[in-house]
C-alpha cells in the first residue's frame, strides 16, 4: 500500500491475531505467554514500528528498562511521523528509568516538548519545573493519591505524606506512567492530572511518624505544620487531608480543596467498593473543630520529638501530643 509516496505495509492476519491475544494475555498478568507472542509478532512484521512499539510497552509494565530502552528505540527507527509519537514517550520512560539522560533528552524532544538544557553534561538529569500534579502510588494494590512536584515527564516527588500502606515516605522520587488516569480540580478552576506510578526511582532517608494531638485550634495545628516545614520537613494533619473515595471516583474528575500551588489537599485513599456520599468528604470535614487529630510527621528519629516539644511550649494550654509511632 503506498501513502504520499511511501510504501506501507498491512500487518498480517497471523500478526494481529497474535498481538490481540498478547494483549489479553497482559490483562491477566501473563506478561511470560504475552511476551512470547509479541515476538513472534516482530518476527512476522519486523518492519512495522507498532512490532516494537508492543514489545517496549510489555517491557515497561515488566520494569524490564534494558529491554523498553532496545525495543522503543527499534520502533521510533520505523516511525514516518517526526514528532508527537507515543513511541518516543515509552523511550523517554525507559531512559529515565536508566538515568540515560541524554537520551531521554532526545526522546522529549522528538516527543515535541521544550527541554530546557541542552548541550547539558551527560551525566545531568532532565529538569523541566513542570508545576505540581497528583501521583497514584501501588495503582495496583491498596491504591492512594498524593500531590508532588513534576521534575520532567517521567518523574514526581512526592510532598504529600503517604499513609504507611502505600510504603512510600514523603521527599521521595517516583517513575509514573504518561498517560493520565484521572483529575483534580479546584474551586478557581485549575485542573491537575493523575499519573500512575510505575515504580519507586529514588528512595527518601526521611521516616514517616503517626502522632496523636490535641490541638485546641486550627491555627495550633497549622503551627506544627509551619514549624516542621521550616526545618525542612513536613507535617500533615490527616484527620483533615486524606479521603477515601473509590476507584471509579479516584480515576475520574475529582474537586480538591485549594492549596499553595505545591501540596494540595486531600489526598485520596481508594477502595474497591463505592463508600457512599459520606466516603467523598474530607476526614474531620465540617464547621466543628475537633482537637483530638492524627497526623503524619516525615522527620529524622533525632528531630521529630524536638519538633513536637518546640510545638507545645509555644502555647502550652491549648497544645499537648501522645502516642508517637515509626509507621514507614
Amino acid at each position: 500500500m503506498r501513502i504520499f509516496g511511501k510504501v506501507r505495509h498491512r500487518p498480517s492476519a497471523s500478526w494481529r491475531q497474535a498481538t490481540d491475544r498478547a494483549f489479553t494475555l497482559i490483562g491477566d498478568g501473563r506478561y511470560e505467554d504475552a511476551g512470547a507472542l509479541l515476538t513472534r509478532a516482530a518476527d512476522m512484521e519486523p518492519w512495522l514500528s507498532e512490532s516494537w512499539f508492543n514489545l517496549a510497552l510489555l517491557h515497561k509494565f515488566r520494569h524490564d528498562w534494558e529491554q523498553a530502552r532496545a525495543a522503543g528505540l527499534r520502533a521510533v527507527a520505523l516511525l514516518d511521523r517526526e514528532t508527537g509519537a507515543p513511541d518516543w514517550w515509552n523511550v523517554g520512560i525507559a531512559a529515565t528509568a536508566l538515568q540515560d539522560w541524554p537520551l531521554a533528552r532526545r526522546a522529549w524532544q522528538a516527543y515535541g516538548l521544550k527541554v530546557p538544557g541542552e548541550g547539558s553534561p551527560s551525566g545531568e538529569p532532565v529538569g523541566m519545573a513542570l508545576g505540581s500534579a497528583a501521583v497514584r502510588l501501588s495503582p495496583e494494590g491498596e491504591a492512594e493519591v498524593v500531590w508532588g512536584r513534576r521534575l520532567d515527564p517521567a518523574r514526581i516527588e512526592v510532598l504529600s505524606i503517604p499513609l504507611p500502606s502505600s510504603g512510600r515516605r514523603w521527599g521521595e522520587v517516583v517513575l509514573h506512567d504518561g498517560v493520565p488516569h484521572g483529575e483534580r480540580t479546584t474551586a478557581a478552576g485549575a485542573a491537575y492530572p493523575v499519573f500512575d506510578e510505575i515504580e519507586l526511582w529514588a528512595p527518601s532517608p526521611v521516616p514517616t511518624w503517626v502522632v496523636l494531638l490535641e490541638a485546641a485550634t486550627e491555627a495550633d495545628r497549622d503551627a506544627l505544620e509551619r514549624l516542621a516545614a521550616d526545618a525542612g520537613f513536613a507535617a500533615e494533619d490527616w484527620s483533615s487531608s486524606v479521603r477515601l473515595l473509590c476507584r471509579t471516583c479516584s480515576e475520574s474528575r475529582m474537586p480538591s480543596d485549594e492549596g499553595d500551588g505545591e501540596h494540595l489537599d486531600p489526598h485520596d485513599h481508594s477502595e474497591p467498593g463505592h463508600p457512599g456520599p459520606l466516603g467523598h468528604r474530607t476526614a474531620g470535614s465540617g464547621s466543628l473543630w475537633v482537637p483530638e487529630r492524627e497526623c503524619g510527621i516525615a522527620a529524622p528519629a533525632a528531630l521529630v520529638r524536638g519538633l513536637l516539644d518546640g510545638w507545645v511550649a509555644d502555647s502550652p494550654d491549648t497544645r499537648e501530643w501522645r502516642d508517637l509511632e515509626e509507621v514507614c
